[in-house]
């Protein structure tokens, strides 16, 4: 009788499993109480649009990488580079698909560097890329003179956003779809192929791994190039959005991929990170502080609500299970 009752639906292991929905639901509720027009389409459109695409393929790379047991506190700098490269090369007067793959190919250095210090220099990964970090900051700023934005002066290359940000397919803007093959891609990585068993050996025992068999290096370095490449998309997207690259403007997405990562481990029994869990943490954290601006709060205590938010859904999610064990 205890079994079933601990393998029930009501169970506080099962519920702690949804801790996220209950959230989501909550932070709906609430706003479209208190503000006017929170749940009207054009604001649910912009918030996915311009909100949730750009976050959620960053975090859908910060999800491989904590997959495999490690963080990479430079996503932002895959980011900003990729996006430098693309609209520098724009603005010489190159052509769009040169931009797009020299953007990407300047993400994948990125996280090809990462992978040098971690595994040739044995450099612990969150200090390797905390570094990395630093260094792309610098040299943003001393590729820009000190952070100057890089602006198109002709309308020239107006059809290269039009075709990248601002087009749409099936009445859903390009960004979106974009957006779903990365997802797929990333569940199928993780969640259907052998690389998917790798990065799990990695992120529970990266010993055991070694000694199983797993090339630990090789995949590692795989993780650490996706999800710089992700990142890159992402930044890519962004300077297509904002028909512009403005230096550091990757940094504002670390800190939220984390929280909508860790977020999405609270929906799975073995706290793991998933891809919809990761999207499920996206668009909670993306409706949340679209409900605190339009309630008026600024951008600090929008940070606040966040972390609040963070600390609540995971306290409740860890504790339930942990009451329950």
């Amino acid at each position: 009788m205890m079994e079933d009752v601990r393998h029930s639906i009501f169970s506080l292991d099962a519920l702690s499993n949804y801790i996220v929905l209950f959230a989501f639901a909550a932070v709906m509720i609430i706003f479209s109480v208190t503000t006017a027009n929170f749940l009207s389409l054009e604001n649910i459109y912009n918030v996915i649009a311009n909100k949730v695409v750009l976050l959620a393929i960053v975090s859908l790379g910060m999800t491989i990488v904590i997959a495999a047991g490690g963080i990479d506190l430079s996503v932002g700098v895959s980011v900003d580079m990729s996006a430098l490269v693309f609209f520098s090369l724009l603005a010489a007067g190159f052509s769009a698909p040169l931009g797009v793959f020299a953007g990407l190919f300047a993400a994948f250095t990125v996280g090809a560097f990462n992978a040098f210090l971690i595994n040739k220099l044995r450099i612990d990964a969150f200090l390797a890329t905390l570094g990395v970090l630093f260094i792309g900051s610098s040299v943003q700023r001393l590729a820009t003179n000190g952070g100057t934005p890089i602006t198109l002066t002709t309308q020239e290359y107006a059809p290269v956003f039009q075709v990248i940000s601002d087009s749409q397919l099936l009445g859903l803007p390009t960004p979106v779809w974009i957006l779903a093959l990365c997802s797929i891609a990333v569940f199928l990585l993780l969640h259907k192929m052998v690389f998917g068993r790798y990065v799990a050996a990695l992120g529970a025992k990266p010993g055991v791994a070694l000694y199983s068999g797993v090339r630990v290096p090789r995949e590692l370095s795989k993780v650490f190039i996706y999800c710089a490449v992700l990142c890159g998309i992402a930044g890519i997207l962004l300077s297509s959005q904002v028909k512009s690259y403005i230096p550091l403007s990757g940094d504002a997405f670390l800190l939220d991929a984390i929280g909508a990562t860790f977020i999405g481990t609270a929906m799975t029994s073995d706290r793991r990170p998933t891809v919809v869990g990761t999207l499920m943490g996206v668009c909670l954290l993306a409706f949340m502080r679209n409900g605190l601006l339009l309630v008026g709060w600024n951008f600090f205590w929008q940070q606040v609500g966040i972390g609040v938010l963070i600390f609540v859904v995971l306290a409740f999610s860890f504790g339930l299970r942990k009451r329950e064990e």
